[in-house]
């Protein structure tokens, strides 16, 4: 069972509210001097020239001063419910700037991608976490960026980890 904040309860079961959910994505790579840190919601202003909005949250021991996340126009695209589909998800986020194509174009190894969801008024409050997702793929349209993400394959897991010696498993060697 999830543990969901009593604010969250409350937004989940009133008829209307002014809280939001925001998404908080880091996204890590060796190549990368710091994460990439990006929100779903324009909380507040973090500069005024250029223009630039974010929210300021301490999760996975970013500073909230100096290393905001910065607001990015995504959406989620549900993964499919088939048998036979791969657990995997995408988040679609939309092109702002030139910069953020040509810097997904720059790395040919996979990056690592954290997700949290927390409320715009409680950012320290983490009320969902997801981490060490691998990007998959990132698909580059004419306005968007598809990054497809998964975790670890279960059939990549070694299993049995070891020799079914009578040392190891007295049962089996009755």
């Amino acid at each position: 069972m999830r543990r969901v904040s009593l604010n969250a309860r409350a937004i989940q079961d009133a008829q209307a509210s002014a809280e939001i959910y925001v998404v908080l994505l880091e996204i890590i790579h060796p190549d990368l001097a710091t994460p990439i840190r990006l929100s779903t919601d324009p909380t507040e202003r973090i500069q005024a020239d250029p223009l630039v909005y974010g929210t300021r949250s301490s999760w996975r021991g970013a500073d909230p001063v100096q290393e905001p996340f910065l607001w990015v126009v995504a959406s989620a695209i549900l993964p499919s419910d088939m048998e036979d589909a791969p657990a995997s998800g995408t988040i679609a986020l939309e092109i702002l700037d030139p910069e953020m194509a040509r810097l997904v174009r720059s790395y040919t190894t996979r990056a690592t991608i954290h997700m949290a969801v927390v409320l715009a008024s409680s950012p320290d409050l983490i009320e969902g976490e997801w981490t060490d997702l691998q990007i998959l793929s990132a698909d580059i349209d004419t306005g968007e960026i598809l990054l497809n993400f998964s975790r670890e394959e279960v059939e990549n897991e070694l299993f049995p980890t070891g020799r079914m010696t009578r040392g190891r498993f007295p049962g089996l060697h009755i």
